[in-house]
């Protein structure tokens, strides 16, 4: 990981994460196949737990924070070898659930943004049942994504 460019409509504040393309996640044409976004913000998201001095897996206890929404919307292809930014942010908090925001840059150029919205669940017999998120953890998560 390390710090992107100064914030600014394409290069919002927040949890600064930078990657590579690998060959293995582009399509016969050479772009980014558009399933390794899913990929990418699920990887960042691991990155800002650690940050933030947490654990996304602890499935025993949670169930491994089911996605309830997915969404991204594609401005610009990446290409194997591109070198790239993701910004996270924390957005809308419910009392049951909490979207994470995410913005990827290549350079100046906005590439797409995307949402994930994750809900906290514990596990009991063997099924998984909606509780508060903890408060504690979203501000931790906050505070490493500098908001």
């Amino acid at each position: 990981m390390s710090q992107g460019p100064a914030p600014d409509a394409h290069h919002p504040a927040g949890f600064k994460y930078t990657r590579r393309v690998h060959f293995s996640e582009t399509d016969m044409a050479g772009i980014v196949h558009f399933s390794a976004y899913f990929r990418y913000m699920e990887e960042v998201e691991h990155a800002l737990w650690r940050a933030a001095g947490l654990q996304v897996a602890n499935i025993e206890k949670t169930g491994g924070w089911p996605r309830v929404s997915a969404s991204f919307d594609y401005k610009s292809p990446l290409r194997f070898d591109d070198e790239f930014d993701v910004a996270v942010r924390i957005g809308h908090v419910t009392r049951r659930s909490f979207r994470y925001d995410f913005t990827f840059t290549r350079g100046e150029v906005l590439v797409g943004s995307g949402s994930i919205t994750a809900v906290c669940s514990t596990k009991e017999d063997g099924r998984l049942r909606a509780v508060d998120v903890p408060q504690e953890m979203i501000a931790r998560l906050r505070t490493a994504a500098g908001q």
